[in-house]
């Protein structure tokens, strides 16, 4: 049977790949180091019945500073979806976490992954690297420009899983996420953020006008993505997107009809670092991946909305 390791296993994406490889039959490695970005208990439940599988084992462990050489030991496939995730807190003192966690570890995983003998090194990047582009939809040929720290730091991992490539060989994919939401989504995510105020009465802060539009993706077609990417050959950077863009000021329109409940919305200036628009051309991983999205935005919210009701999020 195959075996793969999943950084970031009891993250938000990372425990949804993690499910899925193992109704594949694959033998799966987790890593995390529970970082105090968000409650433990939460990453905790996303992993709960991953860890009724005896195919499963998770590593409470630091990319920086484990034996990775011993992690890939017998590794087929790596699904890199460990980071430090959030643009707004990307600036200032807080930059030093995402070099560590998004550049040093990177650096070392592939540093480990180029003597494994991997078939794929599949690496979770972002849409935060093409920043504000002056055209859309954005291609993998748009030239990347990131407004955030953040975006800066995952073109900077994505750049060395490219040079891994070329220099060692190395059979990397780094898969290009926009906007990802569904169950088990982080708390201070938008969909989240407006479904948990849905639910209970709260007023949120909203950054901007509400004209700024997002291309979201359901969590179970970026996993598809993954999924596919394990045989994928040809272009190491490759758009992963949801074909559901649309502004906030919609999106809170759908979710208080989804919930049908009222929102109540404070506006904010908007935030530093903040796109004001993504929109992502998915020809590529058709071509390459055979992945088209298979999940609506108001299907993708329905769903979300029925987990964080029984889930008591």
């Amino acid at each position: 049977m195959p075996r793969s390791v999943v950084t970031g296993a009891a993250g938000f994406i990372g425990s949804h790949v993690v499910d899925r490889l193992l109704t594949l039959g694959h033998d799966v490695t987790g890593v995390d180091c529970f970082t105090d970005y968000y409650d433990r208990a939460f990453k905790e439940a996303n992993i709960e019945e991953a860890r009724t599988n005896a195919k499963f084992q998770l590593l409470e462990d630091d990319l920086v500073t484990m034996d990775l050489p011993a992690l890939l030991d017998g590794a087929n496939y790596v699904f890199h979806q460990a980071g430090q995730a959030g643009v707004r807190p990307s600036w200032g003192a807080h930059f030093s976490g995402y070099i560590r966690n998004n550049i040093d570890a990177t650096q070392r995983l592939l540093e480990a992954a180029k003597d494994a003998k991997l078939t794929k090194f599949v690496f979770a990047s972002s849409s935060s690297i093409y920043g504000d582009a002056r055209e859309l939809p954005v291609t993998e040929e748009t030239i990347p420009q990131p407004i955030s720290p953040y975006g800066v730091t995952k073109l900077a991992a994505e750049h060395l899983c490219s040079l891994y490539a070329k220099i060692y060989d190395l059979p990397t994919i780094s898969l290009r996420y926009f906007t990802v939401y569904g169950p088990r989504q982080r708390s201070e995510m938008a969909i989240q953020h407006f479904l948990s105020a849905c639910r209970s009465g709260e007023t949120v802060s909203m950054f901007g006008d509400g004209t700024q539009t997002r291309d979201f993706t359901f969590v179970d077609d970026i996993v598809e993505a993954n999924v596919r990417a394990m045989e994928a050959s040809g272009p190491t950077v490759v758009n992963v997107c949801g074909g559901s863009r649309i502004s906030l000021n919609d999106l809170l329109e759908l979710l208080q009809e989804t919930s049908g409940r009222p929102l109540h919305v404070e506006r904010e200036p908007a935030a530093q670092g903040d796109a004001k628009h993504t929109f992502g051309d998915n020809s590529l991983a058709h071509r390459v991946l055979g992945f088209e999205p298979r999940t609506t935005l108001a299907q993708g919210v329905a769903a979300q909305w029925r987990w964080l009701n029984d889930s008591s999020q």
